[in-house]
């Protein structure tokens, strides 16, 4: 990840409606130290305004003058130029990520910069939503006592789940270790602990995290595909999030690809999820490994397919290529429907590499329309475990500085 400021790096060309204080304390953020006649440059303004501007945003202590270093072509004597950066101790926010086995939170200040990180053990599946807001408290409680921050330090708190979340009405419409349906999750964590909520699938949190602090950084456009215990998919277009019309879009693991096909845990057949995710993998072990249904747990049996099919066992080989024949055409219908300059595959499950052998890549390109072009670029990022949170970080982050600079 890029130490060098966070967020989207930004041009006059993107979001041009935003408000300029903000234009301009997003440019500082993302530069982490720019002289002032570069954020005239950049935003195409006068340096009478960035120094208007930057008064203001000195004076409310959001941001501080620092000196610049000189690029080593411009070795001239002289003072070094005076130039800004984020003060970071100006506000501060956690990003959660809710999972099956374990809940993680990340604290970020408000240059971005990260401050601590906790893990905690989940309770045992299926939970409730009051589940999840204890849950979520106990992150809360444990991030202020690792950073010793007080609790009114806090500017916003954002947190991600999987499944499918309506961002814009802050609902959680459904979880797949979660026993209630359509939630008003953003609104009962607000009312439990006097944050600015913000909630997300984790398929999106992990698309920020390549925004914010990642690959996606200096991208246009890009798309991201998870897969875990899911398959998930976030979509970047001009530096912006998609979420689609009414937040319920790029559901890409729940697009059909078979009609009357294998059942989805969403409770729906013939889902893209259902024979890629690993529910799907052991739904084809069981009968390849003949192990009696419970007698081992998913990862268990999931890495023993994976060994077998490392020795040349022709059965299990034939599961995964099944498996990546299906992630080829979802794969190409992204192209299809959106030609991003990159997709990123990110997720504990591409420790399995036959699902991203070359065979599958040159699938892809098979389906694909050719229109003369060079073939779209898929790399692999397989971040830790505390990458979703730290997305998370990115949405309350942004939040953050909607609240504060106006």
């Amino acid at each position: 990840m890029d130490k060098d400021g966070c967020g989207p790096t930004l041009t006059r060309h993107v979001q041009p409606n935003k408000p300029l204080k903000r234009r301009v304390f997003d440019l500082v953020r993302a530069r982490g130290t720019i002289a002032r006649v570069d954020v005239a440059r950049t935003l195409d303004i006068s340096p009478a305004t960035v120094t208007s501007t930057s008064a203001d945003l000195i004076a409310r202590g959001f941001i501080e003058e620092t000196v610049v270093q000189r690029q080593e072509a411009n070795t001239g004597r002289g003072r070094p130029p005076t130039g800004l950066k984020v003060t970071g101790s100006a506000g501060y926010v956690i990003g959660i990520k809710i999972s099956d086995q374990f809940n993680s939170a990340v604290i970020l200040d408000l240059s971005g910069t990260k401050i601590d990180t906790v893990s905690l053990a989940t309770h045992r599946a299926p939970r409730t939503a009051r589940d999840i807001i204890q849950e979520t408290g106990a992150l809360i409680d444990a991030a202020l006592h690792a950073t010793g921050l007080e609790k009114d330090a806090i500017t916003a708190i954002a947190v991600g789940l999987p499944g499918m979340v309506d961002f814009d009405a802050g609902r959680l419409i459904w979880c797949p270790f979660i026993k209630e349906r359509d939630i008003a999750l953003r609104d009962m964590l607000q009312d439990a602990f006097g944050y600015p909520v913000r909630i997300d699938n984790d398929a999106n949190l992990l698309t920020l995290a390549e925004l914010w602090f990642g690959a996606g950084r200096e991208r246009d456009n890009f798309a991201v595909v998870s897969i875990e215990h899911g398959v998930g998919m976030g979509l970047v277009i001009n530096h912006e999030m998609q979420r689609g019309g009414i937040g319920l879009g790029m559901e890409l693991g729940h697009s059909k690809v078979q009609l009357d096909g294998a059942l989805c845990r969403c409770g729906r057949r013939g889902c893209l999820e259902a024979y890629i995710a690993d529910y799907a993998l052991v739904r084809e072990a069981s009968t390849v490994l003949q192990t009696p249904h419970g007698s081992e747990t998913t990862s268990d049996m999931i890495e023993t397919l994976f060994a077998r099919a490392q020795t040349g066992d022709a059965a299990a080989r034939a599961i995964f290529s099944k498996a990546g024949r299906y992630l080829a055409m979802g794969l190409a219908n992204i192209v299809t429907l959106f030609d991003p300059a990159l997709i990123l595959l990110s997720g504990e499950r591409l420790r399995f590499d036959y699902l991203y052998a070359d065979e599958v890549l040159a699938e892809m390109q098979r389906l694909t329309s050719e229109q003369g072009r060079a073939p779209t670029p898929v790399e692999i990022h397989a971040w830790g475990d505390l990458i979703w949170a730290q997305g998370a970080a990115a949405l309350a982050l942004e939040h953050a500085t909607e609240i504060l600079i106006d």
